[in-house]
């Protein structure tokens, strides 16, 4: 059989089709669900106005979950000496007086989750310095899951 142009195109044609259907068309389904933070589970820490005690350790305990798969999340502590917020609780705590910080508490540190987990009760340990500002405290849980969203809980704390 001669190839001719009418041929050649005819061809390539059926080529293209067939690689078309041969194609995987699951449709990949994408994940637009946020992770969450449980603070209401038994001994939950910190919670809304809880205070913590310097030169001691606490421990940060929440439950986390995601649809799909949860990837990591981070604790971030620090004064709240000027009364801004970032509170995401509807419980108000009262607050110390406005007052210029000397030597106040900064703590910022991530934590990984074991690969494919869509539970994980976080437990962990925290320091508090004895000799850091007594005071107003923010507590930030950040979340992240494999996607990359992220959800996020301020709480209002006491150092004394």
């Amino acid at each position: 059989m001669k190839m001719t142009r009418k041929n050649l195109s005819y061809c390539v044609l059926v080529f293209a089709t067939g690689m078309l259907f041969a194609c995987n068309k699951d449709k990949v389904e994408t994940d637009t669900t946020y992770p969450t933070i449980d603070l209401g589970i038994a001994g939950a820490s910190p919670v809304q106005c809880a205070v913590v005690e310097r030169g001691k350790p606490f421990v940060f305990k929440a439950k986390f979950s995601d649809n799909k798969a949860l990837g990591s999340y981070s604790l971030d502590i620090h004064h709240n000496f000027d009364h801004h917020t970032h509170s995401t609780e509807v419980k108000a705590c009262e607050e110390d007086a406005v007052k210029v910080p000397v030597t106040p508490m900064l703590y910022i540190k991530d934590y990984a989750i074991p690969a494919g987990r869509r539970e994980f009760v976080a437990t962990t340990e925290i320091d508090i310095p004895a000799h850091v500002d007594a005071g107003d405290y923010h507590f930030m849980i950040r979340l992240t899951d494999q996607e990359g969203w992220q959800t996020m809980r301020g709480i209002s704390i006491k150092i004394k």
